[in-house]
């Protein structure tokens, strides 16, 4: 596939996509979100593919959002008017193949329809993350909704409360959960690369299963969530049998965290 907003490669099990609009801070419009649409497609049927890196080009942004000047397509009608998360969120167009997601620079607004929905994300040490809605005058709900998944509450509208006069640091995103691991810009995509491999290592149908079992849950109660993972497990194990026979499988190098 040809894009002209995203860079996309597939090597080693691995698809790599890369936010392409450096001159624009990675800044999303209507191209983009129907390039990522056709993406997630093809990532989602494609059984060759058992990772995805997201990532982006240029020295200053992640992504800074959407783009105010391009814009995007919106129904005049707002009843009619529909998120752009369904098309640039993996978990919304049903990718269970793990997401790792590596941030450097600014991270803003929009940008976090890709990072609330990644599976393990990673930054540089010059990464920074807010949103700038309400500064605007604009009510920010969706991406804060989605960061309730992975911060405390408070540093949620910390976040969202005070727009663009704060910016949280990786350091702090890190103490707050909402990365696992903070490395050296110029090691941020080779790390990313790194954890994508180890995890392309193991039985595709396993990981998947793992990746949707968890994701559905938070929709869920306990019962609910623990009667839903018991048929996944014998999905995923068929008459529960492991995909890898423990007793001649190769034994990992642990490493600690």
């Amino acid at each position: 596939m040809e894009f002209e907003t995203i860079l996309f490669d597939v090597s080693d099990h691995i698809a790599t996509v890369t936010l392409n609009r450096p001159e624009k801070l990675n800044a999303f419009n209507q191209r983009m979100c129907d390039e990522f649409s056709a993406v997630w497609t093809a990532l989602r049927d494609d059984d060759d593919v058992r990772v995805v890196v997201l990532r982006a080009a240029g020295d200053r942004a992640f992504c800074t959002g959407v783009d105010v000047v391009e814009g995007i397509d919106m129904a005049a009608n707002p009843w009619s008017q529909l998120d752009p998360g369904l098309q640039l969120s993996p978990k919304q167009n049903s990718v269970w193949k793990p997401v790792v997601c590596a941030v450097h620079g600014m991270a803003a607004g929009g940008a976090f329809y890709w990072i609330n929905e990644s599976d393990i994300i990673i930054c540089s040490d010059d990464a920074t993350f807010f949103d700038p809605h309400v500064t605007y005058g604009m009510t920010a709900a969706l991406e804060p909704i989605g960061l309730t998944r992975r911060m405390p509450l408070g540093d949620v509208l910390r976040v969202a409360l005070l727009g663009l006069d704060e910016r949280m640091s990786a350091a702090r995103a890190l103490q707050v959960g909402l990365v696992t691991e903070v490395v050296d810009r110029d090691r941020l995509w080779d790390r990313a690369r790194e954890l994508a491999a180890i995890i392309a290592a193991k039985p595709p149908a396993a990981i998947q299963g793992t990746v949707k079992a968890i994701w559905q849950s938070l929709d869920m109660g306990r019962n609910q969530a623990l009667a839903m993972g018991v048929s996944y497990t014998l999905i995923g194990n068929p008459i529960g049998t492991a995909e890898v026979d423990r007793a001649t499988a190769a034994r990992p190098e642990w490493t600690l965290r």
